[in-house]
């Protein structure tokens, strides 16, 4: 990887952006290690959050938790009603682009 120093920047190109250089990275290790064991708790980030946190669930139609039987019944029910006013509508519930 020497002899390619293109290669070399794309490859550790967050550790130049940040100056982390070579021979300092033992340093920073034990720097970290040492803060790590001072306060183990962890640090929670707005970028650091699952990623359900984030929305991916219920854009995919994912429930978050679990729903008792009334509460299915309810949202069947519910489902159904919409389903036959939109047949008595005349909308295809399958064309929904």
């Amino acid at each position: 990887m020497e002899d390619e120093p293109d290669k070399c920047r794309s490859h550790f190109s967050e550790y130049i952006k940040r100056g982390i250089e070579p021979y300092n990275i033992e340093a920073l290790y034990k720097k970290v290690h040492a803060a790590i064991r001072a306060d183990p708790t962890a640090k929670m980030s707005k970028s650091s959050l699952p990623w359900n946190t984030r929305g991916w669930f219920s854009c995919a139609g994912f429930n978050l938790k679990k729903l008792t039987y009334e509460e299915r019944k309810a949202k069947l029910i519910e489902r159904l009603h919409l389903h036959t006013l939109n047949a008595a509508a005349g909308v295809d519930s399958d064309d929904e682009d």
